[in-house]
């Protein structure tokens, strides 16, 4: 390992604690993780001209403070323990300066994006994910032991084989024209009539949503959004500079009647919404839900941003065709991604609008990144062709069904009552509300002291609330963790309820107690 560190031998700071306050730095910066392996005292002692005595020195000052552990036979390790990184508050000045220690003042050259992500909820929750032990009902992401690897390695080496030297070159900006003719007939089981022209492959939805942004928002422009919605894209609509106009969910999908009054006072440049198993609640749009948002959408020409992440994952219940496949004034602007039901990693996903919207898009696209890999997007034309996709969908379906009634049923089984929650017909997640007054951000760090994780409600919703709900994602946990997670996570519940339960009784009898 070289630490590419250099000693000021002129200093009056001994060599030894000159080294150690560089790696005790390292260490607090997660440069170096716990785990790591120190260089062995002769190599690094050789690599920056010191005896090994001083290097040495330099461990023991580290292994005092407990940021190392030292293993007989095996050497030097980072510890797992937690080093608070703390820089003091810097007041805003009107003009960038050099800092005493010459440093640059970043936060003055930054756009005035609007508000970005906050890193204090993960930074939270991190430590319980990364125990082992851990239940988490985090990530509404496909099981990675489901992948079918071995198959898309042989079509990817297909694909090389049959264009490798056309696929290594620049490809099409809008797609893979295979690909691309195959989600045209794809797309017509949700009652979708796209023309190659009409779909652009892009990296993921998210890279979909941001191109949207791109295209329609200009800082102050106002966005309409379920409320609650997904995080992901409320921050890109916020980045834009954008004001978001929340819509309340309702047993059947976003209130076609809060919506009206929305509509009626202001223009916004669209609607954002998740029609068939909603994130993060699971709930589906009813039949009649989509002619009337379509209706309304039509009413008072508002185009529809349809985010169908995870449609193809129902199981029960009719399905139902797609806004854009009932669209019949070109309203709608669908999103697809292969993510949810293949490989997050493959970035893959697409967009399908009217023309003049793809010709907009596709300009964007060309400046944010030129073109999305035509070796993936052959590898998975040639997965689709074989009728792979469909075989691993059908058998994802079956897994998470049995995973989601798992679910259900141990919420049934342990949850106390005050507690409820929605039944998805469908998707990843479901959401999950408690008794007043508890909160879901003070369950989950005693959750996580229990053993299991979950997302905390007011990170979905766009204008504040959310404080008592939570998702809970079931497609990533093993089936046989499910009710143990479920198990943890109702005795911490009970828990809560019972001490606000002890405190109202001792307040109430403090109230009771006469004044003497």
């Amino acid at each position: 390992m070289e630490l590419g560190f250099r000693l000021d031998r002129g200093s009056f700071q001994p060599l030894y604690v000159q080294i150690k306050e560089h790696l005790r730095r390292l260490i607090e910066k997660r440069l170096l993780l716990p785990g790591v392996k120190l260089p062995p005292s002769r190599d690094l002692a050789l690599q920056l001209q010191v005896t090994r005595s001083t290097i040495n020195s330099a461990y023991n000052a580290l292994l005092a403070e407990g940021l190392v552990v030292s293993e007989v036979g095996r050497g030097t390790f980072v510890s797992g323990k937690a080093v608070p990184v703390s820089a003091p508050a810097r007041e805003p000045r009107d003009a960038p300066e050099s800092d005493s220690a010459g440093f640059m003042d970043w936060s003055q050259q930054f756009s005035r994006l609007g508000r970005l992500p906050e890193p204090s909820f993960w930074q939270g929750v991190e430590p319980y994910v990364l125990r082992p032990q851990t239940i988490s009902f985090i990530g509404g992401v496909p099981d990675s032991a489901l992948f079918p690897i071995d198959l898309f390695r042989r079509v990817l080496n297909t694909a090389l084989k049959k264009e490798g030297k056309a696929l290594l070159q620049y490809g099409n900006a809008s797609g893979y024209p295979p690909l691309k003719r195959y989600l045209s007939t794809y797309l017509l089981s949700l009652g979708i009539e796209a023309s190659e022209r009409s779909i652009l492959i892009v990296n993921g939805s998210q890279q979909g949503l941001d191109l949207l942004a791109r295209v329609f928002l200009d800082p102050g422009d106002s966005v309409v959004v379920e409320n609650p919605s997904y995080p992901g894209a409320l921050d890109i609509f916020r980045s834009s500079r954008a004001e978001l106009l929340p819509v309340p969910m309702g047993e059947d999908g976003l209130n076609r009647e809060s919506l009206r009054r929305i509509l009626q006072r202001q223009r916004p440049k669209f609607i954002y919404t998740m029609p068939t198993f909603h994130n993060p609640t699971g709930i589906t749009l009813s039949a009649d839900g989509r002619r009337e948002l379509l209706d309304l959408a039509g009413q008072y020409q508002v185009p529809i941003v349809e985010d169908d992440y995870d449609g193809e994952l129902r199981y029960e219940g009719p399905r139902l065709l797609a806004l854009k496949g009932l669209d019949t004034s070109n309203l709608v602007i669908y999103t697809g991604t292969f993510s949810k039901i293949l490989f997050p990693g493959l970035r893959l996903g697409w967009i399908v609008g009217a023309e003049p919207v793809m010709e907009r898009l596709l300009v964007a696209k060309q400046i944010s990144d030129l073109q999305t890999s035509p070796v993936l997007q052959a590898a998975l034309f040639h997965f689709c062709r074989q009728g792979q996709l469909q075989k691993h969908m059908e058998r994802i379906r079956k897994e998470y069904r049995g995973r989601r009634d798992l679910l259900l049923e141990s919420l049934k089984k342990h949850m106390p009552s005050g507690v409820s929650w929605t039944r998805p017909s469908g998707g990843l997640s479901l959401m999950l509300r408690l008794p007043e007054p508890l909160s879901s951000l003070e369950l989950l760090p005693k959750a996580g002291e229990e053993g299991v994780v979950f997302l905390p409600g007011p990170i979905f919703f766009a204008a504040g609330g959310g404080e008592r709900d939570l998702r809970l994602s079931f497609s990533a946990v093993p089936a046989g963790r499910i009710e143990e997670g479920v198990r943890r996570l109702s005795r911490v519940v009970r828990r809560m309820i019972s001490d606000y339960r002890h405190k109202t009784a001792k307040t109430q009898a403090r109230e009771r107690t006469p004044v003497l």
